[in-house]
């Protein structure tokens, strides 16, 4: 006999046949690589936080003087080549 004549348990249309459920697995799934991405991005900003903060970096007031008179001129934005 075919398969599809024999119905051992609850006849479900496809779309509901492909649904997931969600349970406390999803929720810890989430939770992981939530936690997981934070890290991730608190560890890159962590590594470059020195070289943002760095005052030889800028084209803008050397001293905190000069940044205070707000007198330094304005230059365009350059992007320092790679090394």
């Amino acid at each position: 006999m075919p398969a599809d004549l024999e119905h051992h348990g609850p006849i479900l249309n496809a779309t509901r046949a492909r649904q997931g459920r969600w349970g406390r697995h999803v929720f810890w799934v989430l939770i992981i690589s939530t936690v997981l991405a934070a890290a991730a991005l608190f560890g890159a900003w962590g590594m470059r936080s020195g070289d943002l903060a760095r005052v030889e970096n800028t084209r803008g007031a050397t001293t905190t003087q000069e940044a205070q008179q707000g007198s330094t001129p304005q230059a365009p934005v350059k992007q320092a080549p790679s090394q």
